[in-house]
């Protein structure tokens, strides 16, 4: 996983994914104490940064490959990234997700074409349930996280985040993105530690689900000791990924955490002053800006998920 694969996933995505805006507004400088810019991923297609990956591993398969059709598993945005991508490649999809994802996930995923399998994550492998299903229908496995060419797409932020700040006069900042298995924090890592080295990027998790935070100081894998419970469903994961800790080990800063009164309060404020709506998951990054876990004097906060239920969305609105 270098540089070169991030160049060459931007050269495949150029024309598909979007280039997302990079926001900001003076109420949130006053509320951070620091001047915030804001990466509005939650504006990619299907609402999330998961389809450049998705789309970036289809784009790399053999033709015969892909034609077999892909499996993959996810909590809902990485599910909708790989059931558009292999709609626009007219291959067949099977998503493999947890039975209490969010509705609206669940349906947007099918809405684009793909089977879903549903399954209980407190009890159930997702990976053996993936890896079975792909076994017997031949299909291809597209990980959520753990794939090169899956960071590969990611870390295409990375590279706009680092052109959008130069334009902007910024070359130096704390770069803080929402980590679930690393693949989007690792990746935009690698690029700015090619495009912008005066970035460091600090993973956000939610509190009691920050096993990145744990592994960045131990130096090993940490596994979550629960798997549920947490309104940031899209970024709960049991551990690292056994490619993107390397990675963060080596690139990144130490984690943060938030509360989900802190991420409802993010969620708020992001629709208030910047007119974007964004998923509990998404919002942690820019809670952290928000909340004073940020030291320097500009803070790039990665929004990085749109979809979230109608009902989770109220209870942010109500805390306005």
């Amino acid at each position: 996983m270098n540089i070169e694969m991030i160049r060459a996933a931007r050269e495949r995505l150029t024309g598909h994914a979007r280039v997302t805006p990079l926001l900001s507004s003076p109420f949130l400088d006053e509320l951070a104490g620091r001047r915030v810019l804001v990466k509005a991923e939650c504006l990619q297609h299907t609402g999330s940064f998961k389809y450049r990956g998705a789309k970036n591993a289809l784009s790399a398969l053999d033709p015969d490959v892909r034609a077999r059709g892909v499996i993959a598993f996810s909590s809902g945005n990485h599910a909708q990234g790989v059931a558009l991508a292999a709609r626009e490649f007219g291959v067949p999809a099977v998503i493999v997700m947890p039975s209490d994802a969010p509705a609206l996930k669940l349906t947007n995923t099918r809405g684009f074409g793909a089977e879903v399998v549903t399954y209980d994550r407190a009890t159930e492998d997702r990976d053996e349930i993936g890896a079975r299903l792909a076994t017997e229908r031949g299909l291809t496995l597209v990980k959520p996280f753990d794939e090169p060419q899956v960071i590969a797409g990611q870390g295409t932020l990375g590279l706009e985040i680092a052109a959008q700040a130069a334009d902007l006069g910024v070359i130096d900042a704390q770069v803080v993105v929402p980590c679930g298995g690393g693949g989007l924090t690792s990746g935009v890592a690698l690029a700015l530690a090619d495009a912008a080295p005066g970035m460091r990027v600090h993973p956000v998790e939610p509190e009691g689900f920050d096993d990145v935070a744990r592994s960045l100081i131990s130096g090993h894998h940490e596994v979550n000791p629960r798997l549920s419970g947490n309104i940031c469903d899209a970024i709960i994961t049991p551990s690292p990924g056994k490619l993107t800790l390397p990675h963060m080990l080596a690139l990144c800063g130490p984690g943060l955490t938030v509360t989900e009164d802190d991420a409802l309060h993010a969620m708020a404020q992001a629709f208030l002053r910047l007119k974007i709506v964004v998923e509990p998951g998404g919002a942690v990054a820019l809670a952290a800006a928000l909340t004073g876990k940020c030291e320097a004097d500009t803070v790039i906060a990665v929004t990085s998920g749109g979809n979230v239920d109608p009902e989770v969305f109220g209870r942010a609105m109500a805390m306005l």
